[in-house]
């Protein structure tokens, strides 16, 4: 499993019920299911990834985040799962309010873009690419770039506190700073996130 995905299961109590948002071919909810004793259900676009992720004998709806979020009651999960897929949306604060409206707790983990790699290759007039951002920009499937300042505002418009933040480097791998120097060292972060 990805270093960052063991981060994001540890932040999930056992016994919990996690809707994974993007949850790809199931990885995460298949830790959780089995070490945690969750109950997980994802959502996926991809219909390959979907395949892949019910042959594990986990519930995915085939659906957009973007638009499909409707789907699931109001507090009808503990917790909501967004796990690098937000800079492939196309309305974050959206799907944010949705999240909120489907479980108390959010745990969001993102790249970013302020990254002091992704500066430098800016400066020498290239866009950034990085372990976190690993597309060129005319074949990635990222459309929104955020530093962890501009996610901070986001998650205060919609009023979201931020119980815990793991900054990450780009091998994965936590970083021991926490707050000045995270937007220019960190390659991506994971966040907990209650409504305030």
């Amino acid at each position: 499993m990805r270093r960052d995905l063991r981060l994001v299961a540890n932040l999930i109590e056992p016994g919990s019920r996690v809707l994974d948002l993007g949850c790809g071919e199931g990885e995460l909810l298949d830790e959780l299911i089995r070490h945690k004793d969750c109950q997980g259900t994802g959502m996926e676009v991809d219909p390959g990834e979907v395949l892949k992720a019910i042959s594990k004998g986990i519930a995915v709806v085939e659906g957009n985040v973007d638009a499909d979020l409707d789907v699931f009651d109001s507090n009808s999960f503990d917790v909501v799962v967004l796990s690098r897929t937000m800079q492939v949306l196309q309305s974050p604060e959206a799907v944010l309010r949705q999240m909120v409206r489907i479980a108390p707790k959010l745990v969001v983990s993102v790249p970013n873009f302020g990254w002091w790699g992704n500066r430098l290759r800016l400066a020498r007039g290239r866009m950034p690419m990085s372990k976190d951002l690993p597309f060129d920009w005319f074949n990635s499937p990222n459309i929104r770039f955020t530093t962890l300042v501009d996610l901070q505002l986001l998650f205060d418009a919609v009023g979201l506190v931020i119980e815990q933040r793991t900054t990450l480097a780009p091998s994965g791998r936590p970083l021991k700073h926490r707050d000045r120097l995270a937007n220019l060292l960190a390659g991506a972060a994971i966040y907990s996130l209650r409504g305030a």
